[in-house]
């Protein structure tokens, strides 16, 4: 059945109506979705400007790394480690903390004897972003007075506990004279799973390359087990196995968003 004029045109108009109702949804879709995608740019590169960064690692073509030890708890393998590593004849960095250091001043004295570096772990081993300025200073400063009255040795790295760290950290601690240093390659050998495991996350690591700095304990169960291979493992690998000293960049450098250390 045909519809009249008068039908049709009451049909055309409600027509219009939505299809003007339709472009003026699309295009408040298209206003929004490009003020959105806008926004989250401009807050991602402020936020990746804006950041202080730890050294993650070091961009280098020289196939090195670096083998590291936080010492914040225990101390029935320190001993044992110092002599692997003597016997491979390479030197590594060991972080300590304040009360790691009160507690074994002859093994601190050992390690830099053995031609290892000392780091910086905080006095307490506490969250620092949570401190004020003044308290993250203390905490450095602690470390420091011990560690020079002990070996006469004035420290330059620096390694937040728990990897925790935000811009004023960062900033008070070059304020005192450190870098800080973090980790792209975690043995994982503070879970304890066993010698096999710590061996295996690290040769295997998908992020291990020249410049990479391991995070290894003292402390834990069987580190000093899987030691002699993870050393093995990597020079097989072809890689220098350094102190972190003789790895990074001491000045004239850039970080990038990645954390990597870059020689300007």
């Amino acid at each position: 059945m045909l519809m009249s004029s008068s039908e049709r045109i009451p049909l055309m108009k409600r027509s219009i109506f939505w299809l003007v109702i339709l472009i003026m949804i699309a295009g408040a879709t298209y206003i929004y979705e490009k003020d959105l995608f806008s926004n989250g740019l401009e807050a991602i590169t402020v936020s990746t400007n804006g950041k202080k960064l730890p050294i993650y690692r070091v961009n280098t073509d020289k196939p090195m790394v670096a083998l590291s030890f936080d010492a914040a708890w225990g101390n029935e393998d320190t001993q044992k480690i110092l002599d692997i590593l003597k016997k491979y004849k390479i030197n590594v960095t060991f972080f300590m903390t304040g009360g790691w250091v009160e507690s074994y001043p002859d093994d601190v004295k050992a390690i830099k004897a053995s031609g290892h570096d000392l780091g910086n772990h905080s006095e307490h081993h506490k969250h620092m972003p949570q401190l004020s300025n003044s308290s993250i200073c203390d905490e450095l400063n602690s470390v420091t007075e011990k560690v020079e009255k002990l070996t006469n040795t004035k420290m330059c790295l620096f390694r937040p506990p728990y990897g925790d760290y935000n811009n004023a950290l960062i900033e008070q601690a070059k304020n005192c004279g450190y870098y800080t240093i973090q980790w792209d390659v975690d043995s994982l050998d503070w879970k304890n799973y066993g010698v096999e495991p710590i061996v295996n996350t690290v040769l295997n690591h998908k992020s291990l390359k020249n410049g990479s700095i391991i995070l290894m304990h003292n402390g834990a169960k069987y580190t000093a087990q899987a030691l002699p291979k993870v050393i093995e493992g990597l020079q097989e690998k072809g890689f220098q196995i350094v102190p972190i000293s003789k790895l990074i960049y001491k000045d004239n450098y850039h970080m990038e968003p990645d954390g990597s250390q870059v020689k300007d």
